[in-house]
């Protein structure tokens, strides 16, 4: 994949990517609104039923008063409903009566009167009329019950008049009232705690009648209802104050059903994103890294069969004379570029042995301080001829260690390897043992040109070479350290790289030792 293809993926995914996350944070903004919308409007029918119902309560105290014929609060009633009763007197004349008949009625405009006068007739018409004037009384009666009760009907709006004037304290059973809330709370499945008040706002000024007393009017979320709008009067600035001050946290949980799994999915489809985009980048770099490795590859095999290849020529066209001394050279130059061929082609075949898991290691008990010492003999005669040093410093007491001997010795002669190889003109190394804990720690050491520190995470990768900016002659596959970092790993150890550029390089390793 080229670069520029790369750069367009990246960037087109990144697009939809953002896209995505913009259509998701749209969609749980508005299931947020909308949750909250529903939740003002269920508080506000709440409070318009409790309204409803003050304003109930007052009209059914209006009607008991009137139908008492009192106002709450006074102790005299007045006699509101007049009764039927005769009013008559009889003249002194023999055989003649004169009746009169009365009744009244308080009435909302006055006093309704009817009367009924019956006179100048003689003992004989007045038996013949008693049957009638019992019928007529019973009427009478009956009209008096049917226009008490058209009275009390149209007297209890009266009195409703009269209590609109009460103070708003006096209008309101606080009792009453937060039943209603609590009622009104529980029909709408609103389970939460709330603060309330009944304010007045004569002149301007905001002033709290009753309520809780810890109730704060500059809260957020705080809901208003006007109560007593059909006055006769005209409405009055008397509201009813409510506010939940765990509202925001109430809608949170509400919409966290909606919200949670699409932060998780979110989350998720960001993970994956990156995740790709990393593995091409590796991808990328290892596919860069191959290239290099196998150009190397190339160089370094070349180099040995060429050799051999120009050695095998001499010996054929006769184009030297065929001394012994110039044949033992001449054969000891093939066997030398035969066994550097043989070591490379190893260290190839090793690594694919590595990769594939079929490498099995020969595991036993060994003493890394001997195992040092006998490497450190073998190593020195290579030091010498650069004319630089080789020291080893034995100070682990117990140096036991379990694992595959000859592994662990090829390890160390990598990172010796590797000190030679990246030293300066004359090479200083050391290699040392001691214990740490429960562990067998070997060093090596040299004064080599170093490891930039944003190098260290990569040095233990396949076929990754540090750059060595002008130093052109050191040879290698990159495979070495893998190698090293694998072996150390299959015994449960751990390597560890101390370096800064031009002030050498330090290698820890650590193998669990066995205790006597």
């Amino acid at each position: 994949m080229s670069r520029k293809m790369l750069i367009s993926l990246i960037v087109l995914m990144a697009i939809v990517l953002s896209g995505l996350i913009l259509v998701q944070t749209s969609m749980i903004k508005s299931a947020s609104d909308i949750r909250e919308e529903q939740f003002d409007q269920l508080v506000r029918n709440v409070l318009g039923f409790v309204a409803d119902q003050l304003e109930q309560d007052e009209e059914k105290l209006a009607r008991i008063s009137a139908e008492r014929g009192e106002l709450p609060g006074f102790e005299n009633p007045a006699d509101v409903f007049g009764n039927v009763f005769p009013r008559g007197s009889a003249s002194g004349t023999p055989g003649m009566m004169s009746l009169s008949f009365s009744y009244s009625q308080q009435g909302p405009s006055g006093v309704y009167t009817e009367e009924l006068h019956i006179s100048a007739l003689d003992s004989t018409q007045t038996k013949s009329l008693i049957g009638g004037l019992k019928g007529f009384m019973e009427q009478s009666m009956e009209q008096q019950q049917r226009r008490k009760s058209w009275l009390r009907n149209s007297n209890w709006r009266n009195y409703k008049i009269q209590l609109e004037d009460w103070p708003i304290e006096k209008r309101i059973d606080s009792t009453r009232l937060v039943q209603f809330l609590e009622t009104g709370l529980q029909a709408t499945k609103i389970d939460l705690p709330y603060k309330y008040s009944i304010t007045n706002s004569n002149l301007g000024r905001q002033s709290v009648i009753l309520g809780d007393k810890d109730f704060d009017s500059r809260s957020p979320g705080l809901y208003s209802q006007p109560l007593f709008q059909n006055d006769y009067d005209g409405p009055k600035p008397n509201y009813l104050n409510i506010y939940f001050p765990h509202r925001k946290r109430y809608l949170l949980k509400q919409t966290g059903l909606t919200i949670i799994p699409t932060i998780i999915l979110t989350g998720l489809l960001i993970a994956i994103f990156a995740y790709a985009i990393m593995i091409i980048l590796r991808q990328k770099k290892l596919s860069m890294v191959k290239n290099d490795f196998i150009n190397n590859m190339t160089h370094e095999l070349k180099t040995p069969i060429s050799t051999i290849s120009l050695a095998s020529q001499m010996l054929q066209d006769g184009s030297i004379s065929n001394t012994p001394a110039t044949i033992a050279h001449v054969s000891k130059v093939i066997s030398q570029e035969s066994k550097r061929l043989s070591f490379q082609v190893e260290k190839v075949l090793q690594m694919a042995v590595f990769n594939e898991g079929r490498l099995k290691l020969k595991l036993r008990e060994f003493d890394v301080n001997k195992m040092i010492e006998t490497v450190a003999s073998n190593f020195e005669l290579r030091v010498k001829n650069k004319n630089g040093t080789l020291t080893t410093e034995i100070k682990a007491d117990n140096a036991i260690v379990k694992g595959d001997e000859v592994h662990i010795t090829n390890v160390i002669f990598n990172l010796l390897d590797n000190a030679m190889k990246y030293s300066r003109d004359v090479p200083h190394i050391k290699v040392s043992t001691e214990n740490r804990k429960d562990q067998v720690m070997i060093s090596v050491e040299d004064n080599g040109i170093g490891i930039a520190k944003e190098h260290h995470a990569q040095i233990f990768d396949r076929f990754y070479r540090v750059p060595t900016g002008n130093v052109h002659d050191v040879k290698g596959f990159g495979l070495g350290l893998s190698y090293v970092k694998k072996i150390v790993d299959l015994h449960n150890g751990i390597i560890k790289v101390e370096s800064a550029l031009n002030k050498g390089t330090r290698f820890k390793i650590y193998f669990p030792q066995i205790n006597n």
